[in-house]
């Protein structure tokens, strides 16, 4: 498909995340059934810290999902009022127990806990979140370890539906550790679903839309509701919303309805990124176990 400017308006082709998903998910479930017949049931661990409702919703959906792929599912929910200490006590036990292949810390946890010094607890091959500093080390230097999930899952998604990002323009609108960081890392990398020349802007830049207007691929990841809006788009380019932010369960996406209206391609307000990112979560978790046991 061609990204390159176009002088009419037009109703962008959407690019749904499901379907990348769930062949991500098909490959897990293969690779899992492969470590079964070995004698291994890889596991994916979930920490919960408190009692939020969508916290706890979200390590349903996880455990849900686990059981469907014949992953174990240890769990450890603690109390709000939990302390530092009972947190990475409980990451100790995960690292030291050889059945448990990945750990997930449920985001976010009480404020009165650092998230950064819980994961700096954790076994880095452990990390399915591709969080973990010596991940992102790894991350920049190109060594194998396990990817930030939604950044690896805006790459799967741009693959899937053919989008081109070798050679192009991308731009990043956001700079956060979890996404627009690891996302310009990952598609600067020489493969040929990355390769891109990549440019990191953010709100701290006066004149942002200035870069926005430019690109292919313009990556949305501020996590500023409805920031990205028709007149910041190239028409023709390929918008990916990454960032969002919620309102109780409500999800407000950074990019506006109406850049459809400009863009070639877009990804749907809901069930976009989303899926992806969930997949790769999975995706991480059977590497994490076929590293373990030396299939990896």
């Amino acid at each position: 498909m061609s990204v390159s400017a176009s002088p009419t308006t037009t109703t962008a082709r959407l690019l749904p995340g499901k379907p990348v998903a769930e062949k991500i998910l098909t490959e897990v479930a293969e690779q899992v059934a492969v470590l079964r017949a070995a004698g291994v049931t890889p596991a994916l661990a979930t920490v919960l810290v408190g009692d939020d409702d969508a916290s706890a919703g979200y390590i349903r959906i996880k455990q849900r999902q686990a059981a469907e792929l014949g992953f174990a599912s240890p769990h450890v929910h603690l109390p709000a009022s939990a302390s530092q200490q009972d947190l990475h006590r409980v990451l100790a036990d995960f690292n030291a127990d050889s059945g448990v292949h990945g750990v997930l810390v449920q985001h976010p946890i009480p404020g009165h806990l650092d998230y950064d010094r819980a994961l700096d607890v954790l076994d880095p091959d452990k990390d399915v979140d591709g969080m973990h500093p010596v991940n992102m080390g790894r991350l920049a230097l190109g060594l194998p370890g396990p990817l930030p999930c939604t950044p690896a899952g805006i790459e799967a998604l741009l693959a899937y539906h053919g989008v081109p990002v070798a050679g192009r323009e991308v731009v990043i609108l956001g700079r956060g550790a979890t996404l627009g960081r690891p996302l310009a890392m990952l598609l600067a990398q020489k493969r040929p679903t990355a390769n891109a020349a990549v440019t990191v802007v953010h709100t701290g830049v006066a004149d942002w839309p200035r870069y926005t207007r430019r690109a292919e691929i313009l990556v949305a990841a501020a996590g500023v509701p409805g920031i990205v809006r028709p007149e910041h788009v190239r028409p023709g380019a390929v918008v990916v919303g990454g960032g969002v932010r919620y309102e109780g369960r409500r999800l407000l996406p950074d990019v506006d309805e109406s850049c459809a209206e400009v863009a070639g391609a877009i990804t749907p307000r809901v069930g976009g990124v989303g899926p992806t990112t969930v997949a790769m979560l999975f995706r991480n978790a059977v590497r994490a176990a076929q590293r373990a046991v030396g299939q990896g």
